[in-house]
């Protein structure tokens, strides 16, 4: 059983009166069951939280689950302990006062001395080493001997014989440390002084009379070992009355109530309180949902979207913007319209070009492998009728030159199943293949420009170093220098001053004193001039050194900033050019509602897919994705992270949004210069910004 704060935890009990036919709530590994969801939520969330200890090995930080598995494991470990040993070793672990290693390390060294029945180790016989196995122990008055099997290659047995201990070699223990340990753990219910089960004792025969030097220590309590705490009480009581009796004081309310544990953020979203400490949130801004196809199929018209501008080299497919495609999607003049018979006729050539299914269905109508604008829909109900699914029950429209009038479900329906087939290609596996490798060699030289660059600062940082103690060096050997120096003159004029009181000669000291005196005045005069003449230069050194220390530090600056200037585009190059070969795509997180946020970039608004995908929305300014921001709460796991990968992609959203903001008030502009034109000078459709997807182009497509 699991250990919560080093104590066993008690399992719910199930309810009473259950009826069984009532629905209740069942947690999955421990059985237990709940009619309240709320309790259900609580006992889940406290089983994945990282409080739990498994009872063998003494892991810490694990979910309930994970010990629970760490325990069946230990367990199957300490079967393999040698039942010969079992007994020697609780007699060792009984009431032992060593630390958990220390005990180990006893019992470990205590058995590498003595040999058991089945061991298998190594002999010496005929001046050769063999493996062998004890088949038998035979003790005697004087010395043990051991009746051993010797084995071959395939551990079967040649022959018996006696031999003595000298003789049988014991190259490894026949159990680890940790099996010990965990052996150790499950064998006892407590440690310091450690006590094994009673029902092990007793099948052991090992006493469980406490020793003498423990008695006064613990007592039996409820057939259990327990610490003697009447004599801490006691003196507990004493200390309290020295004072006013007010230490004592203890209501029963304060011993009843359980202390609350801190809570371990983030947990689940659903049950996050609201807190004293908690910031201000911001109210979530509701999404935009001013789409043009039905909410419900705006996730078939992103993923179609995104798979063609993606796969746009190997499909010989210019890319277009959302906006054109939903609009062309929505058009009910679509069998001419460029943008959606370049998208069909592409995924129709590349299924063509795989030599599959739908090449040999071609073949047996004879057809001619071109799709032009003219007979892409023929081409088109080829397929449908390949697939033969019940829900496109709509070819006969489509043969009477009708696609046009097909609902978004439907038109976006057959391009899904058309990416589908093309998923399965060969040709398509081919180019996920050279992708991966291209992603790979990227993130590989990603890696050797960050080795690279963390090598050149330790260098760097082991330059300045060396420099320091250099300095260091240099800065001790003159002082030495000018401490040998002070040494020198003060010995110097300790020998004068002997020297005159010993010849007597007073004049002549005077002499010596006036001629010191004159010579002392000309070097003082000489060093005056020198002095100024110092000052003139350092004045003009000082002003040269200072400009050059300024032209120093600014090219520093310059290149400091040139670096971080090309350490930013390195890594803007490379974030662009994983972008480029992005395979799967991925959410950038959950609410707590269990709604998904989706950011494309090459659209950059963020949207919005409700929890069970019928409903879609959108976020297109900046303001909003703030006010987004501000209203996750960072104790839930799922706004947690998705709070963090709105703060990576931060910028990259924010530049992509004020790009599209731009473009849109752009074309609101050209639309209201559509509008002010003069009645007598009409502008052809295509010309409106409303109609961009009408000039579409395909300039990726080989003839």
């Amino acid at each position: 059983m699991p250990l919560l704060k080093k104590k066993p935890f008690s399992l719910a009990k199930p309810p009473k009166d259950l009826d069984p036919r009532e629905l209740v709530y069942q947690v999955r590994f421990t059985k237990e069951i709940f009619r309240d969801y709320q309790e259900y939520l609580n006992r889940i969330n406290l089983y994945r939280q990282r409080v739990w200890a498994c009872k063998v090995t003494g892991k810490t930080s694990l979910t309930y689950e994970e010990a629970l598995v760490s325990e069946k494991r230990a367990v199957e470990m300490v079967q393999q302990f040698p039942k010969e040993l079992m007994a020697p070793a609780l007699h060792i672990i009984q009431y032992s006062m060593l630390s958990l290693k220390d005990l180990a390390n006893t019992i470990a060294e205590t058995m590498q001395k003595r040999l058991f029945v089945g061991a298998e180790l190594y002999g010496r016989k005929e001046n050769d080493v063999f493996a062998c196995k004890i088949t038998k122990v035979l003790e005697g008055p004087d010395k043990i001997q051991y009746e051993v099997a010797w084995l071959d290659k395939n551990k079967k047995v040649m022959e018996h014989s006696l031999v003595s201990r000298e003789d049988l070699i014991q190259k490894k223990a026949p159990f680890s440390r940790n099996v010990l340990k965990s052996f150790i753990r499950d064998s006892t219910y407590r440690s310091a002084p450690w006590v094994i089960h009673d029902k092990l004792a007793r099948n052991h025969g090992i006493s469980t009379d406490l020793p003498e030097e423990l008695r006064s220590q613990v007592i039996f309590k409820d057939g259990l070992l327990v610490r003697n705490m009447e004599g801490k009480n006691k003196r507990k009581k004493i200390d309290g009355e020295r004072f006013d009796g007010s230490s004592m004081e203890r209501t029963k309310k304060g011993d009843d109530q359980q202390m609350k544990e801190p809570i371990k953020y983030p947990i689940d979203d659903l049950l996050v309180q609201p807190g004293a400490d908690d910031p201000i949130f911001t109210d979530c801004p509701s999404p935009l949902r001013d789409f043009n196809v039905p909410l419900d199929c705006v996730g078939d018209l992103l993923m179609v979207w995104d798979f063609c501008s993606s796969f746009g080299r190997l499909l010989q497919l210019s890319p277009f913007s959302l906006e054109d495609f939903e609009n062309a999607i929505c058009h009910k003049d679509s069998n001419q319209i460029l943008l959606l018979v370049e998208t069909h006729s592409a995924l129709l050539r590349l299924l063509i070009k795989d030599n599959g299914e739908y090449l040999l269905a071609l073949g047996k109508r004879n057809k001619k492998l071109k799709i032009t604008l003219i007979n892409w829909t023929e081409y088109l109900c080829d397929f449908l009728e390949m697939i033969k699914l019940p829900e496109f029950t709509y070819t006969a429209t489509i043969k009477r030159g009708h696609y046009g009038l097909l609902d978004a479900h439907a038109k976006l329906g057959i391009l899904r199943e058309l990416i589908n087939q093309a998923i399965q290609t060969d040709i398509f596996r081919e180019k996920l293949d050279s992708v991966i490798e291209e992603q790979q060699e990227l993130g590989a030289t990603r890696r050797g420009e960050a080795i690279e660059e963390a090598r050149k600062k330790r260098e760097e940082k082991e330059h300045l170093k060396a420099e320091a103690d250099a300095n260091g060096v240099m800065d001790q050997q003159f002082l030495g220098s000018v401490e040998s120096v002070a040494a020198n003159d003060n010995h110097s004029k300790q020998n004068g001053h002997i020297e005159k009181k010993r010849n007597g000669k007073v004049q002549q000291g005077n002499a010596l004193e006036n001629c010191e005196t004159k010579l002392s005045n000309t070097a003082s005069k000489k060093k005056a001039k020198k002095q100024n003449l110092d000052v003139e230069v350092a004045a003009d050194n000082g002003k040269d050194s200072s400009r050059k220390e300024g032209l120093k530090q600014l090219k520093d600056d310059k290149k400091e900033a040139a670096e971080k200037m090309n350490k930013e585009q390195r890594r803007e190059f490379y974030e662009r050019e994983m972008e480029k070969r992005v395979i799967h795509r991925n959410p950038l997180g959950k609410d707590k509602f269990y709604n998904r946020y989706w950011w494309f970039h090459r659209d950059g608004r963020i949207f919005v897919e409700s929890s069970d995908s019928k409903e879609w929305g959108y976020y297109s300014s900046k303001e909003e994705l703030d006010a987004l921001m501000g209203s996750l709460n960072i104790k839930g796991e799922r706004e947690w992270a998705l709070k963090k990968q709105l703060e990576k992609f931060h910028s990259r959203i924010c530049k992509e949004l004020q790009k599209r903001s731009k473009e849109f008030a752009h074309k609101i502009a050209m639309e209201e210069a559509v509008v002010r034109r003069s009645t007598r000078v009409r502008a052809p459709p295509r010309e409106n910004p409303a109609n961009a997807f009408l000039r579409y182009v395909n300039k990726w497509k080989e003839d």
